[in-house]
């Protein structure tokens, strides 16, 4: 096993281990099963999983259903899908906060007989108004001073659905004035007639979560509830719970920072607001920040593993560059992925002194690093498809590729000459016809002239046609959060759709396996839309950062 990162986290872990303190380490995710999951639960979840692998201990996958409002199987579903994906496996340790709704209400019994938690009648405005400020102290409810037998009775009353949503909430008695918001008589219970996705309509009353998610710590004997910074002034909150009610086993929070990707938002309700109005087309646009949107175009689970593991676990805020997780995608790919040869926005190349009735194979390498993985052959005829990019009618002294006149090699193939210029009536160039030397075929040509430009290129007679979408950042600022109204940063150009040739070995290219196309990036088949009959492939990420100087004045310019 190679030597884990010491980060604060583990070194906690570290010294508990040594001191005797615990002999097993007990982790948990406790994702909300109301959305997709997101780039930040990557972070989480490579932590509480990765603590727990390193140490030989063990992590529960456990849902906080207590809020079954805005809770869905979907949900369920896909978030199981993507930490398995990411690599990870609870075993037989998925569990739910609805496994300990009897134990949450006699716990929320235990504290109304000992005083500590009172039924309010007031309305959620009066409770907020009650509440008081940062800077000035909230003030008592009227019911506050409940006698234990009625507030008992009230409570039991409201588990057997007598009362309306609203009509009662189970409060804490703690302190009205404490500087701490979380501590000023936090709700333990609220009344939601509506069915349980797990267990139907057997209860009208639900737990909320820090309750629930202290006390389901402490029935699975977890040892360190590992938790983000938004949570520590939850803290003296979630240790009152343990303090009062002593349950047998004694968790530990620890809290660290956010993982904030720029250029994206993790909140879900902003992400609902998104598919909600089309400007994506569901949680799993390869645009979104979720692990489904990700997977689906192409970034592979260990590149996100990387990314966290770079980002690092710290107390410090931290937005971190999205040119920092696209390398990390740029490595696994460059290693792993076969090179192809497409042709995104193609110009028709007549070859004329090349036969019409004749084509030959070439051989291309698969990957230029990887002799391992062999050669494949790819049709060559007197038509081809090259980039518009790649000629210029006027061209610089340095532009190395097509021009009139010129020559240029096509990779793995001969070198062609620009003879004439094919425009239509509206003046654009529509065709290049152009002659081949058929003494410079690559690897056994029999001529040494070499050229300085190269450039790639697909037989237009066996070309497979494809819907190539180009993706790129959703919003025009590091941090839309920021902004007054998110949707106004949104980058219009977020997707551009073209029209695409493919090499025909990437006709069977199946869903999920990523290629390089050459000198254009990486790219795989949409999971969703591509079929036999019209493929459909998703651009995963360029070969450079193409935005870096861009990304970097921006960055500094919020800095």
């Amino acid at each position: 096993m190679s030597e884990a990162p010491r980060d604060f986290i583990r070194q906690i872990i570290h010294d508990d281990l040594e001191s005797g303190k615990h002999d097993e380490i007990v982790t948990r995710f406790p994702p909300e099963p109301n959305g997709y999951l997101h780039i930040g639960h990557v972070m989480s979840i490579c932590l509480n999983f990765g603590v727990a692998v390193e140490t030989r201990g063990r992590t529960f996958l456990r849902y906080d259903d207590t809020n079954p409002h805005k809770e869905e199987q979907e949900y369920v579903d896909a978030i199981e899908q993507d930490v398995h994906w990411l690599g990870f496996d609870w075993g037989e340790r998925l569990t739910h906060a609805s496994d300990y709704f009897e134990q949450l209400y006699e716990a929320a019994e235990k504290l109304i007989e000992m005083g500590l938690a009172y039924v309010d009648s007031l309305s959620a405005e009066e409770i907020r108004a009650h509440r008081g400020t940062l800077t000035e102290p909230g003030t008592d409810s009227p019911y506050r001073e409940r006698r234990v037998e009625e507030n008992l009775d009230l409570f039991r009353r409201m588990r057997a659905g007598e009362f309306a949503d609203g009509e009662h909430v189970l409060r804490a008695k703690i302190d009205m004035a404490s500087p701490n918001m979380n501590l000023r008589d936090p709700a333990l219970y609220r009344i939601r007639h509506i069915d349980h996705q797990r267990t139907g309509d057997a209860w009208c009353i639900y737990p909320m979560y820090d309750f629930a998610h202290t006390l389901s710590d402490a029935f699975e004997h977890i040892t360190h509830s590992l938790c983000t910074l938004e949570f520590e002034d939850h803290r003296p909150l979630y240790d009152w719970f343990l303090d009062q009610l002593k349950p047998p086993h004694r968790p530990r929070q620890i809290e660290f920072s956010r993982l904030n990707l720029a250029y994206t938002i993790t909140s879900k309700r902003k992400l609902g607001m998104m598919i909600d109005s089309g400007v994506v087309s569901g949680w799993n646009d390869p645009r979104m920040p979720t692990i489904a949107g990700m997977r689906r175009r192409g970034y592979p689970a260990v590149a996100l593993r990387d990314f966290v593991k770079r980002g690092g676990v710290t107390k410090k805020d931290k937005l971190i560059e999205m040119g920092v997780l696209e390398n990390s995608v740029r490595e696994v790919l460059g290693d792993e992925a076969e090179r192809r040869m497409a042709v995104l926005k193609p110009l028709k190349v007549v070859l004329t002194n090349y036969p019409e009735d004749q084509f030959e194979m070439m051989e291309a390498m698969n990957h230029p690093n990887r002799p391992e993985l062999g050669t494949r052959e790819v049709p060559f005829s007197n038509e081809v498809w090259i980039e518009q990019d790649d000629f210029m009618e006027e061209a610089p002294r340095k532009f190395f590729r097509l021009k009139p006149g010129g020559e240029v090699r096509l990779r793995s193939a001969y070198i062609i000459r620009c003879d004439e210029v094919i425009k239509d009536d509206d003046g654009n160039v529509v065709e290049l016809r152009c002659s081949y030397d058929p003494d410079t075929r690559s690897g056994t040509g029999t001529s040494d002239r070499k050229v300085k430009g190269t450039i790639h290129w697909v037989s237009a007679a066996h070309a497979v046609p494809a819907t190539v979408r180009l993706y790129d950042r959703l919003f025009t600022v590091p941090n839309p959060n920021a902004a007054e109204v998110f949707m106004d940063v949104l980058n219009p150009d977020s997707l551009e759709t073209v029209e695409a040739m493919l090499e025909p070995s990437l006709a069977d290219l199946a869903a999920g396996e990523a290629v390089q196309f050459e000198r254009l990036g990486y790219f795989t088949p949409d999971a969703g839309d591509d079929s036999a009959d019209a493929r459909v492939f998703n651009r995963i990420v360029t070969l450079r950062d193409s935005w870096a100087k861009i990304e970097k004045q921006a960055m500094q310019g919020q800095d």
